[in-house]
């Protein structure tokens, strides 16, 4: 996942049980993080738009590592 805001504690939960991680991008500054995007495809829930879920290629993509696998949290230093 990518944002730019915390997650529920149930939702931390979720990502150590799948091993997943969130990515917090740099609020404003979407224009420059999108031309790191080399490929996007929608996977799933394609009739939400934008909302939709995305799978991207991405190359010099610039973010942090915000909540961990492990249930690591800059948010909640």
């Amino acid at each position: 996942m990518i944002g730019k805001g915390p997650r529920t504690d149930e939702t931390v939960e979720l990502m150590k049980k799948y091993g997943s991680v969130y990515l917090a991008a740099i609020g404003g500054a979407a224009a420059v993080i999108a031309k790191s995007v080399k490929k996007c495809e929608v996977i799933a829930y394609e009739d939400l738009g934008t909302e939709a879920v995305h799978k991207l290629e991405v190359e010099n993509f610039v973010c942090v590592v915000a909540i961990d696998s492990n249930g690591g949290n800059l948010y909640k230093r």
